[in-house]
């Protein structure tokens, strides 16, 4: 009998391995076919597109010398991307983690009512408020600056919900607790409840994180220099109807994901547990 439910265990735990090492090779496939197209000449891509072709009589490094030679804007506009990036999750991780913890532990009145307009917020798309947003951006003087694409989401709806959802899990005698030892009640939060969120900040810095360094509408909207534009519209730029700089945007774009992968190697074990308390708690 313990034989066989080994040998189930062993069959479901190779069926297991076989299907991350399919998914793995998926996901992995797109990133090994722009990193081959990054060594092809840009009239090669045009030719033959993207994919595994193991050519090495066309391959060359000169896309990524001409990178980093200095002749175009790329790292203009990639520090101008990690800025906003950073200064956006800083921002929208304190600001709702905050706001999230007044949802959580506290009892005011309206309380409900304020909690299901973050709800009703979470469902309207942004194409619907984009046009108020920006006409409110134009009154506060913020068009063509880092303030303009950072402030209008640092509260928002979807951080705010997932800290509320992963507080409610942690009991409250922490709060007593504090209250008994004479913290004030900002003392509590970030003497208290900060470290015990550090799961949370970690999944829900990804996510912030990720959508940031990737934004493309916003930021199109609100920035107009050149040298203030972000990696994503930077890059939409070389296509143009009279030249497109494929040599350029493909090993650019190649640069663009690392950002995104050591954020996720940083908070990787962080990552699962975070988003599984701040989902079924509450």
């Amino acid at each position: 009998m313990i034989a066989r439910k080994k040998s189930v265990f062993s069959g479901q735990s190779a069926i297991m391995l076989l299907l991350f090492i399919v998914m793995s090779i998926i996901t992995l496939t797109p990133f090994a076919s722009i990193f081959l197209a990054s060594l092809r000449p840009g009239k090669e891509i045009m030719r033959q597109g993207l994919g595994l072709n193991l050519d090495t009589s066309v391959m060359t490094f000169n896309n990524y010398i001409y990178l980093f030679s200095g002749e175009s804007d790329y790292f203009i506009w990639y520090k101008n991307s990690l800025l906003i990036t950073a200064v956006q999750t800083v921002l929208t991780l304190f600001v709702s983690s905050f706001v999230g913890y007044g949802f959580a532990m506290y009892d005011f009145k309206f309380k409900n009512f304020f909690f299901m307009c973050v709800l009703i917020i979470m469902m309207v798309p942004m194409e619907i408020i984009m046009l108020p947003l920006f006409q409110l951006i134009i009154k506060l003087r913020l068009i063509d600056s880092i303030w303009g694409v950072v402030l209008p989401f640092i509260a928002g709806p979807m951080p705010i919900f997932f800290f509320r959802q992963y507080l409610s899990g942690l009991p409250k005698d922490y709060i007593d607790a504090g209250r008994v030892d004479g913290c004030t009640e900002y003392g509590i939060f970030f003497r208290i409840i900060l470290p015990l969120m550090k799961p949370a900040f970690a999944a829900m810095g990804i996510f912030i994180g990720m959508n940031s360094w990737n934004n493309f509408l916003w930021p199109m909207i609100v920035l107009n220099s050149k040298e203030k534009l972000t990696l994503p519209i930077g890059l939409n730029a070389l296509i143009t109807p009279y030249g497109n700089n494929y040599d350029l945007l493909i090993v650019g774009s190649v640069f663009s994901v690392i950002p995104v992968i050591i954020l996720f190697m940083l908070f990787q074990r962080y990552f699962i547990a975070g988003m599984t308390a701040g989902g079924i708690k509450g």
